[in-house]
């Protein structure tokens, strides 16, 4: 066997997948908390280059954040050729509901994702989600997956690369190069971070530029970090990271837009300096981030600050690449669903926050995946007796 090393801490949702995958295969590992550890995080940063987690070595091999393809090709064994009533891309609230009501109609169900909890594991605290004053999103989110464990489910750690239908069944591909089959597919498979457009983005990724702050956030304990965005997300990243980094700069493109209970926290914040109506327009640094650019809209003013990581909380796109030319889809590249989660392809279903539906909240993502479960299972009882 291989000598595998996990870096990872203790907040972050993908460094749990990443042992969780390797639990369930049988992988032996060493798990480090670098975020408790400075010593192991400064280890980490030079095997790897990286400030984020989590990060996992393989022998000399180095595989950073949880890289389901890559993972599954050193130590998966792909469950193909069997055909699925219900076929569920995508593991966060929409789709982990869908998963528990297709179950529990008894029908033949496997979900299919690169990661388990979606966008919700990157949420500080939740505190609009009914039965709970207060949650992080990754909590949350391990109560949905225990639930989906608990059923008939099979669960496969991957990412779609394709999908046709083939006559009366789907066909759906994936970037381990397995095929499914199935009578319905139900889309639930959310969006990913938006990018700050920015020359030299792809650079600093991991490198001092973070799209997940729950993950990397301790690697920054006493450093000057940058809130890219002005909404719920950018403001509780802002007030989580004041009390672990040493100055906190947040940058708004236009005004805050974010609920009032948060503004009312994030007021309070000293060390908090906030520069409205501004986008960053450079990044600095060599090996690693060292510094920002901002420039002011209104005055053209440009202002350098040097600072240590900069995370980006300027909103989310579908993941809805691989749909295109199947499935009709609106400017947004949203799945354009009727009220009852119909596509414009009969037998495929979608819910949550790739399709049209206005809001965007865990609560509305799971209630619409289980009202397209329930249409899935419906639309199997029609052309069963058909």
């Amino acid at each position: 066997m291989p000598k595998v090393t996990v870096y990872y801490t203790q907040g972050c949702p993908y460094c749990r997948m990443v042992k969780a995958f390797l639990d369930k295969h049988g992988v032996e590992y060493e798990a480090i908390d670098v975020g408790a550890d400075k010593e192991a995080a400064k280890k980490m940063v030079e095997i790897s280059g990286q400030y984020g987690v989590p990060v996992t070595t393989v022998d000399e091999e180095v595989i950073v954040g949880f890289d389901s393809q890559r993972l599954n090709e050193l130590f998966g064994t792909a469950k193909e050729g069997d055909l699925y009533d219900v076929l569920i891309v995508g593991a966060g609230p929409a789709g982990l509901t869908a998963g528990v009501y297709c179950s529990r109609k008894g029908v033949k169900t496997v979900i299919i994702s690169e990661n388990i909890g979606g966008q919700a594991l990157e949420s500080w605290a939740i505190d609009n989600y009914m039965g709970y004053r207060m949650i992080s999103g990754d909590e949350l989110m391990r109560k949905f997956e225990e639930q989906v464990r608990s059923q008939n489910i099979h669960v496969e750690l991957d990412r779609v690369a394709g999908l046709r239908k083939e006559g009366v069944l789907f066909m759906v591909d994936t970037v381990t190069n397995a095929t499914y089959i199935a009578r319905t597919v139900i889309l639930a498979q959310g969006k990913r971070p938006r990018k700050l457009g920015v020359e030299g983005e792809e650079k600093y990724l991991g490198r001092g530029l973070s799209v997940c702050a729950t993950c990397d956030g301790p690697l920054f304990r006493d450093k000057v970090v940058a809130i890219v965005g002005g909404g719920n997300s950018a403001l509780q990243t802002a007030i989580e990271m004041s009390g672990i980094a040493r100055e906190v700069h947040l940058i708004v493109r236009s005004t805050i837009r974010a609920d009032q209970n948060y503004v009312n926290i994030y007021q309070e914040k000293k060390n908090i300096v906030t520069h409205l109506d501004s986008a960053v327009v450079t990044l600095h640094g060599n090996t690693v981030l060292t510094g920002i650019t901002i420039r002011e809209k209104k005055t053209g003013k440009e202002t350098m600050i040097t600072l240590d990581g900069v995370f980006a909380e300027i909103g989310w796109v579908p993941n809805t690449d691989f749909l295109e030319g199947l499935v009709e889809m609106n400017d947004q590249k949203e799945v354009v669903v009727d009220v009852n989660c119909h596509t414009s392809i009969e037998g495929l279903f979608a819910a949550g926050d790739i399709t049209n539906i206005k809001t965007k909240q865990i609560i509305t993502a799971s209630g619409e995946g289980a009202k397209a479960a329930l249409e899935a299972y419906e639309y199997l009882l029609i052309t069963s007796a058909g």
